[in-house]
Protein backbone atom coordinates (compact mmCIF):
# COMPACT_ATOMS: atom_id res chain seq x y z
CA UNK A 1 0.00 0.00 0.00
CA UNK A 2 1.22 3.48 -0.79
CA UNK A 3 0.19 6.90 0.49
CA UNK A 4 -0.04 9.64 -2.13
CA UNK A 5 -0.22 13.23 -0.99
CA UNK A 6 -0.04 15.34 -4.15
CA UNK A 7 -2.70 15.81 -6.81
CA UNK A 8 -0.12 15.57 -9.60
CA UNK A 9 1.26 12.26 -8.31
CA UNK A 10 -2.23 10.79 -7.93
CA UNK A 11 -3.16 11.85 -11.46
CA UNK A 12 0.01 10.30 -12.88
CA UNK A 13 -0.84 7.06 -11.12
CA UNK A 14 -4.44 7.19 -12.37
CA UNK A 15 -3.26 7.69 -15.96
CA UNK A 16 -0.92 4.73 -15.68
CA UNK A 17 -3.81 2.55 -14.52
CA UNK A 18 -5.95 3.75 -17.40
CA UNK A 19 -3.24 2.88 -19.93
CA UNK A 20 -2.95 -0.59 -18.40
CA UNK A 21 -6.71 -1.15 -18.40
CA UNK A 22 -6.85 -1.49 -14.61
CA UNK A 23 -10.25 -1.12 -12.90
CA UNK A 24 -10.22 1.49 -10.12
CA UNK A 25 -12.62 1.85 -7.20
CA UNK A 26 -12.64 4.94 -4.98
CA UNK A 27 -13.88 5.17 -1.40
CA UNK A 28 -14.06 8.88 -0.45
CA UNK A 29 -13.71 9.50 3.31
CA UNK A 30 -12.79 12.19 5.79
CA UNK A 31 -10.71 9.71 7.74
CA UNK A 32 -10.93 8.49 11.33
CA UNK A 33 -12.06 5.24 9.78
CA UNK A 34 -14.38 2.70 11.37
CA UNK A 35 -15.93 -0.62 10.37
CA UNK A 36 -18.49 1.17 8.21
CA UNK A 37 -15.73 2.63 6.04
CA UNK A 38 -14.00 -0.72 5.85
CA UNK A 39 -17.23 -2.31 4.58
CA UNK A 40 -17.09 0.21 1.71
CA UNK A 41 -13.51 -0.84 0.99
CA UNK A 42 -14.58 -4.48 0.83
CA UNK A 43 -17.43 -3.57 -1.51
CA UNK A 44 -15.04 -1.69 -3.78
CA UNK A 45 -12.64 -4.65 -3.81
CA UNK A 46 -15.42 -7.07 -4.70
CA UNK A 47 -16.41 -4.85 -7.64
CA UNK A 48 -12.95 -4.14 -9.11
CA UNK A 49 -11.54 -7.59 -8.40
CA UNK A 50 -8.17 -8.73 -7.13
CA UNK A 51 -6.39 -7.18 -10.11
CA UNK A 52 -8.10 -3.83 -9.66
CA UNK A 53 -6.98 -0.91 -7.53
CA UNK A 54 -8.87 0.34 -4.48
CA UNK A 55 -8.16 3.95 -3.52
CA UNK A 56 -9.30 5.46 -0.23
CA UNK A 57 -9.22 9.24 -0.11
CA UNK A 58 -8.70 10.73 3.33
CA UNK A 59 -9.39 14.44 3.42
CA UNK A 60 -11.30 16.57 5.92
CA UNK A 61 -12.88 18.89 3.38
CA UNK A 62 -13.23 22.43 4.83
CA UNK A 63 -15.74 23.61 2.23
CA UNK A 64 -18.46 21.29 3.53
CA UNK A 65 -18.28 22.67 7.07
CA UNK A 66 -20.19 25.77 8.17
CA UNK A 67 -18.51 28.50 10.25
CA UNK A 68 -19.92 27.14 13.54
CA UNK A 69 -19.38 23.44 12.80
CA UNK A 70 -16.72 21.05 14.04
CA UNK A 71 -14.00 21.37 11.38
CA UNK A 72 -11.20 22.20 13.84
CA UNK A 73 -12.03 19.32 16.18
CA UNK A 74 -13.06 16.71 13.62
CA UNK A 75 -11.10 13.56 14.59
CA UNK A 76 -7.94 12.87 12.60
CA UNK A 77 -5.46 10.00 12.87
CA UNK A 78 -3.75 9.16 9.58
CA UNK A 79 -1.43 6.55 11.12
CA UNK A 80 -4.40 4.64 12.50
CA UNK A 81 -6.29 5.01 9.23
CA UNK A 82 -3.30 3.72 7.26
CA UNK A 83 -3.09 0.64 9.47
CA UNK A 84 -6.79 -0.12 8.98
CA UNK A 85 -6.51 0.41 5.21
CA UNK A 86 -3.48 -1.84 4.95
CA UNK A 87 -5.29 -4.58 6.88
CA UNK A 88 -8.33 -4.20 4.60
CA UNK A 89 -6.25 -4.58 1.43
CA UNK A 90 -6.38 -0.98 0.19
CA UNK A 91 -3.87 -0.28 -2.60
CA UNK A 92 -3.53 3.50 -2.32
CA UNK A 93 -4.46 6.16 0.22
CA UNK A 94 -4.84 9.59 -1.34
CA UNK A 95 -4.31 12.05 1.53
CA UNK A 96 -3.91 15.60 0.19
CA UNK A 97 -3.77 18.76 2.29
CA UNK A 98 -5.78 21.96 1.80
CA UNK A 99 -3.13 23.58 -0.39
CA UNK A 100 -3.29 20.63 -2.77
CA UNK A 101 -7.08 20.63 -2.99
CA UNK A 102 -7.77 24.37 -2.80
CA UNK A 103 -4.56 26.15 -3.88
CA UNK A 104 -4.48 29.77 -2.78
CA UNK A 105 -1.24 30.99 -4.28
CA UNK A 106 -2.24 30.89 -7.93
CA UNK A 107 -3.75 34.06 -9.43
CA UNK A 108 -6.09 34.82 -6.55
CA UNK A 109 -6.62 31.28 -5.36
CA UNK A 110 -9.44 28.78 -5.67
CA UNK A 111 -12.77 30.20 -6.87
CA UNK A 112 -14.72 27.47 -8.71
CA UNK A 113 -17.45 25.41 -7.06
CA UNK A 114 -20.00 22.79 -8.14
CA UNK A 115 -23.57 23.16 -6.88
CA UNK A 116 -26.56 20.81 -7.24
CA UNK A 117 -29.71 22.90 -6.93
CA UNK A 118 -32.71 20.59 -6.48
CA UNK A 119 -31.99 17.59 -4.25
CA UNK A 120 -29.89 19.74 -1.92
CA UNK A 121 -32.68 22.11 -0.85
CA UNK A 122 -34.09 20.22 2.10
CA UNK A 123 -32.91 18.33 5.17
CA UNK A 124 -29.11 18.63 5.37
CA UNK A 125 -29.12 21.34 2.73
CA UNK A 126 -31.55 23.43 4.73
CA UNK A 127 -29.78 22.91 8.05
CA UNK A 128 -26.29 23.32 6.57
CA UNK A 129 -26.69 25.74 3.64
CA UNK A 130 -23.14 25.50 2.22
CA UNK A 131 -22.59 21.82 2.99
CA UNK A 132 -23.53 20.18 -0.29
CA UNK A 133 -21.71 22.73 -2.41
CA UNK A 134 -18.60 21.56 -0.59
CA UNK A 135 -19.52 17.90 -1.03
CA UNK A 136 -20.12 18.14 -4.77
CA UNK A 137 -17.04 20.30 -5.33
CA UNK A 138 -14.68 17.96 -3.53
CA UNK A 139 -16.40 14.95 -5.09
CA UNK A 140 -15.91 16.35 -8.59
CA UNK A 141 -12.26 17.06 -7.80
CA UNK A 142 -11.65 13.56 -6.43
CA UNK A 143 -13.28 11.97 -9.47
CA UNK A 144 -11.08 14.05 -11.79
CA UNK A 145 -7.95 13.27 -9.79
CA UNK A 146 -8.40 9.53 -9.20
CA UNK A 147 -10.36 8.74 -12.40
CA UNK A 148 -12.21 5.79 -10.86
CA UNK A 149 -14.55 3.46 -12.68
CA UNK A 150 -16.74 3.42 -9.58
CA UNK A 151 -17.00 5.17 -6.23
CA UNK A 152 -18.58 3.65 -3.13
CA UNK A 153 -20.60 5.73 -0.66
CA UNK A 154 -22.45 4.73 2.50
CA UNK A 155 -26.24 4.84 2.76
CA UNK A 156 -26.09 6.62 6.13
CA UNK A 157 -25.59 9.84 4.15
CA UNK A 158 -28.64 9.11 2.01
CA UNK A 159 -29.14 12.64 0.69
CA UNK A 160 -25.43 13.03 -0.06
CA UNK A 161 -25.39 9.83 -2.12
CA UNK A 162 -28.44 10.96 -4.09
CA UNK A 163 -26.84 14.34 -4.81
CA UNK A 164 -23.53 12.83 -5.90
CA UNK A 165 -25.43 10.46 -8.20
CA UNK A 166 -27.27 13.42 -9.72
CA UNK A 167 -24.02 15.36 -10.21
CA UNK A 168 -22.39 12.38 -11.93
CA UNK A 169 -25.40 12.03 -14.22
CA UNK A 170 -25.78 15.71 -15.01
CA UNK A 171 -22.08 16.40 -15.60
CA UNK A 172 -21.38 13.16 -17.49
CA UNK A 173 -18.73 11.76 -15.19
CA UNK A 174 -17.76 8.33 -16.58
CA UNK A 175 -18.18 6.39 -13.37
CA UNK A 176 -20.77 4.49 -11.37
CA UNK A 177 -21.85 5.51 -7.87
CA UNK A 178 -22.43 2.51 -5.61
CA UNK A 179 -24.35 2.96 -2.35
CA UNK A 180 -23.58 0.38 0.34
CA UNK A 181 -25.83 -0.41 3.34
CA UNK A 182 -25.57 1.39 6.69
CA UNK A 183 -23.29 -0.38 9.15
CA UNK A 184 -24.48 -0.34 12.76
CA UNK A 185 -23.06 -1.11 16.16
CA UNK A 186 -24.52 -4.14 17.94
CA UNK A 187 -27.02 -1.90 19.76
CA UNK A 188 -28.25 -0.24 16.57
CA UNK A 189 -26.30 3.04 16.54
CA UNK A 190 -25.22 3.92 13.00
CA UNK A 191 -21.43 3.92 12.73
CA UNK A 192 -19.95 7.41 12.45
CA UNK A 193 -16.62 9.08 13.10
CA UNK A 194 -18.52 11.57 15.25
CA UNK A 195 -19.55 8.82 17.66
CA UNK A 196 -16.16 9.48 19.25
CA UNK A 197 -17.69 12.59 20.80
CA UNK A 198 -20.35 10.60 22.67
CA UNK A 199 -18.88 10.48 26.15
CA UNK A 200 -20.56 8.89 29.18
CA UNK A 201 -24.36 8.91 29.13
CA UNK A 202 -24.44 10.53 25.67
CA UNK A 203 -23.56 7.23 24.01
CA UNK A 204 -26.66 5.54 25.41
CA UNK A 205 -28.85 8.55 24.62
CA UNK A 206 -27.70 8.44 20.99
CA UNK A 207 -29.65 5.20 20.57
CA UNK A 208 -32.77 7.35 20.34
CA UNK A 209 -32.05 7.82 16.62
CA UNK A 210 -32.28 4.14 15.68
CA UNK A 211 -35.16 3.64 18.11
CA UNK A 212 -37.06 6.48 16.45
CA UNK A 213 -36.60 4.87 13.05
CA UNK A 214 -37.88 1.57 14.45
CA UNK A 215 -40.85 3.32 16.05
CA UNK A 216 -41.78 5.02 12.78
CA UNK A 217 -41.44 1.79 10.80
CA UNK A 218 -43.66 -0.05 13.26
CA UNK A 219 -46.29 2.69 13.12
CA UNK A 220 -46.38 2.69 9.33
CA UNK A 221 -46.58 -1.08 9.04
CA UNK A 222 -49.30 -1.32 11.66
CA UNK A 223 -51.46 1.41 10.11
CA UNK A 224 -54.39 0.43 7.90
CA UNK A 225 -54.22 3.75 6.03
CA UNK A 226 -51.61 6.45 5.27
CA UNK A 227 -50.37 8.39 8.29
CA UNK A 228 -50.19 12.17 8.41
CA UNK A 229 -46.53 13.10 8.09
CA UNK A 230 -47.01 16.20 10.24
CA UNK A 231 -48.61 14.25 13.06
CA UNK A 232 -46.06 11.47 12.94
CA UNK A 233 -43.20 14.00 12.96
CA UNK A 234 -44.65 15.71 16.04
CA UNK A 235 -45.02 12.38 17.83
CA UNK A 236 -41.47 11.33 16.98
CA UNK A 237 -40.01 14.67 18.04
CA UNK A 238 -41.66 14.28 21.44
CA UNK A 239 -40.24 10.76 21.67
CA UNK A 240 -36.72 11.92 20.80
CA UNK A 241 -36.66 14.83 23.18
CA UNK A 242 -37.48 12.65 26.15
CA UNK A 243 -33.75 11.91 26.10
CA UNK A 244 -32.25 14.65 28.32
CA UNK A 245 -29.44 15.64 25.94
CA UNK A 246 -31.38 15.25 22.68
CA UNK A 247 -32.51 18.11 20.44
CA UNK A 248 -34.18 17.54 17.09
CA UNK A 249 -32.85 19.30 14.02
CA UNK A 250 -35.26 17.66 11.59
CA UNK A 251 -37.40 14.60 10.97
CA UNK A 252 -38.47 14.13 7.36
CA UNK A 253 -40.42 11.65 5.25
CA UNK A 254 -39.81 11.71 1.51
CA UNK A 255 -39.77 9.83 -1.78
CA UNK A 256 -36.48 7.94 -1.93
CA UNK A 257 -35.82 8.70 -5.62
CA UNK A 258 -36.69 12.39 -5.73
CA UNK A 259 -36.25 13.38 -2.04
CA UNK A 260 -39.58 15.22 -2.33
CA UNK A 261 -41.34 15.35 1.09
CA UNK A 262 -44.55 13.35 1.35
CA UNK A 263 -47.65 14.67 3.18
CA UNK A 264 -48.77 11.16 4.11
CA UNK A 265 -46.50 8.29 5.07
CA UNK A 266 -46.92 4.77 3.72
CA UNK A 267 -44.68 1.77 3.21
CA UNK A 268 -41.94 2.56 0.72
CA UNK A 269 -41.31 6.09 1.97
CA UNK A 270 -37.84 7.05 3.19
CA UNK A 271 -37.29 8.64 6.57
CA UNK A 272 -34.29 10.69 7.66
CA UNK A 273 -33.51 12.56 10.85
CA UNK A 274 -30.81 14.72 12.37
CA UNK A 275 -30.53 15.00 16.13
CA UNK A 276 -28.12 16.79 18.44
CA UNK A 277 -26.99 14.60 21.32
CA UNK A 278 -25.36 17.18 23.51
CA UNK A 279 -23.20 19.13 21.05
CA UNK A 280 -22.83 16.23 18.62
CA UNK A 281 -25.03 16.23 15.56
CA UNK A 282 -25.92 12.74 14.30
CA UNK A 283 -27.91 11.62 11.27
CA UNK A 284 -29.64 8.38 10.34
CA UNK A 285 -32.26 7.14 7.89
CA UNK A 286 -34.36 4.11 6.98
CA UNK A 287 -36.67 2.76 4.30
CA UNK A 288 -40.13 2.35 5.84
Amino acid sequence: MRIVRSVAAMQRLARSWQRAGVRVGLVPTMGYLHAGHISLVHRARALVGRRGQVVVSIYVNPTQFGPKEDLSRYPRDLARDARLCREAGVDVIFAPDDQQMYPRGEEGGFSTFVAEETLSRGMEGKSRPTHFRGVTTVGAKLFNIVQPELAVFGAKDFQQAAIVKRMVRDLNFPLKIVVAPIQREADGLAMSSRNKYLIGDLRAQALVLSRTLAKARAAVRKASQPLSAARLKAELKRFIERAPAARVDYVEFFEPDTLVPVPNVTRGAQMALAVFIGKTRLIDNAHL
